[in-house]
This record gives C-alpha cells, structure tokens and sequence, in this order.
C-alpha cells in the first residue's frame, strides 16, 4: 500500500505538469475562435480572467485579509500584478496575430531574461557556463529571426514581438513571485487573475473594436466560460506539480507544449516550421532546459 501511495505521489505531479503543457499548447486554438466571432484578444483576455478571478475570490477569499495584503511587502503583489497583466495580454494577442509554435518559441527565451532579472533584482550571479547559455539563447533567437537582405535580426511581425514582451514580462513575474516571500501562493495567483483582468480591460478600450454583451452568442459564451476555467485550473494545477517536481525536471514536461502545439497548428492552421526556425527553435530549447540545471553562485 506504502508502494502504491508513493507511485501516486510521484506521478500525480508529473501529470499535473503534462496537463498544464498540454492545455497551454492548444489555448491558442478557441482564442482564435473568439477573435473570428468578433471577441478580440483584448475583451477575451478580459472576461476570460474575470471568470478565473471571479472562481479564485470564491474559493480563497480567507486569504484576501488586509493585514495579509499590506504586510509590508505589498508594493511586490501590486508588480506581480501589473506585469503579468501585461505578459498575459501579450501572450494572448501573440498567438492571434503570430505563428503558433514561432511564438511560443520566442515566448521560451523567458529563462533569458529571468537570469538577468535574477541578477538585479535578487542579487544572483551565474557562472561561466550560465553565461554561456544566455548567449546559446540568443544566437538561436537570431537565426530563427534572421531575414535575408536583413543586418540585426529581429522580430519580423507583431505577433512576433508580443512573444518576445509576453516572454520578457512572465520572466519578470516568475522572479518577483520568487523574491516575494510573505504572500500566499492563492494571494498571488489572485494577483495575476486581477491583473490579467484589469490590462484586458483597459486594452480592450484602446485596441477593441466596442462590443456590447447582448451583441456575444450563447456559444461564444461557452468558449469564454470554458476558457476562464482552464485559465482557473492551469494556475492551480501548474503550481501544484511545481511544488513537487525539480524545476530541472519540471522544464522537460512544459516543453511538451512545443510539442502539442506544434501538431495542433499543422492540423488545425497548417502553420509548418522552416529550417531555420526548426534549428533556432532547437537552441532556445536547449538552452531553456540548460538554464535549468546551473545553479546560482551566492
């Protein structure tokens, strides 16, 4: 029986992880549904964390006490929530207006950035090697973004520079979520909600076209309403199998996304990889689950 429960204990984690890589590779696709029945990224972003939000408070409302949230260190919850307000809707906007699986591979420079956000805002100084990925990762951005008759590689598209800023702000979140300490995993994860919530918002007044609600069908109600609950159960499940998987082992099964995502958009947008991107892709890969392994000097 000890044998059994300890086989559950080791693989309920790794599921949690793969279902999390799963639903995030094909996310994309009802997104997408959305914005052709007229819900733009924006508005989707905003009603869709609205809903995960609005499940959150239910569920975790004995953590949003004041003396919890203003405990000295609420100015770090209010970043947290303000930057992955911003990775969200460029996430989001990313995989509208991009290639899937080019987006999400600039979207996977995320370790990049979170070793240079690490360096200042935590004070982590890497070795050699560390700094030998970091330039891995950046010569594989630059021949899946190199063009030719082009000098400095760069992205190409707006899809392409909403998964590079999407990248750049969720590695901000994962260091701020690291160095804030004195708040609840469910304190933050209401943070990222709101956040999420208020930017879709305010996007949705500058980049939507107005929509009012009679104007949105009962089915794309239950996209809407199907999609705020997996952004719900992602956020729980994700960190559920991060609490119990090393982040080395843990960064092999979210590169599963890559994977799904890949098959789904051949079937479904007959998006197909060149070399380049295939080879670049590679690189950032590798140097994703490279960073993985070194461990700061202190």
């Amino acid at each position: 029986m000890l044998t059994d429960q300890h086989k559950q204990s080791q693989y309920l984690p790794v599921l949690a992880l793969l279902f999390g890589a799963f639903v995030w590779g094909i996310i994309w696709y009802p997104i997408r549904l959305l914005e052709q029945a007229g819900v733009s990224g924006a508005i989707a972003t905003t009603i869709t964390y609205f809903i995960a939000l609005i499940m959150g408070l239910t569920l975790f409302r004995e953590h949003v006490r004041h003396a919890r949230i203003f405990n000295g260190n609420a100015h770090l919850l209010f970043w947290i929530c303000f930057f992955a307000g911003w990775a969200n809707i460029a996430y989001i906007l990313a995989v509208i207006l991009g290639e899937i699986v080019r987006v999400l591979l600039l979207f996977y420079l995320a370790p990049l950035w979170t070793i240079l956000f690490s360096r200042f805002l935590l004070n982590e100084q890497l070795s050699v090697q560390g700094y030998a990925v970091m330039v891995f990762a950046v010569i594989g951005a630059a021949v899946m973004l190199w063009q030719p008759g082009t000098h400095i590689p760069l992205p190409g598209s707006e899809g392409d520079w909403m998964g590079l800023l999407g990248g750049i702000m969720f590695a901000l979140v994962n260091v701020l979520i690291r160095k804030d300490q004195s708040h609840s995993i469910q304190l933050k994860s209401i943070a990222i909600w709101l956040g999420a919530t208020l930017v879709g918002l305010g996007c949705s007044f500058i980049l939507a076209t107005p929509l009012t609600i009679s104007g949105i069908n009962v089915y794309t109600w239950l996209i809407l309403l199907a999609v705020g609950v997996l952004m719900f159960i992602l956020s729980i499940v994700v960190q559920y199998g991060l609490t119990y998987i090393p982040a080395n082992r843990a960064i092999v099964f979210l590169m599963f996304e890559l994977v799904v995502a890949a098959i789904a958009a051949y079937l479904l947008a007959q998006e197909i990889l060149t070399w380049r991107e295939l080879l670049g892709g590679s690189m950032i890969i590798s140097a994703s689950v490279l960073s993985r392994k070194l461990n700061p000097i202190s």
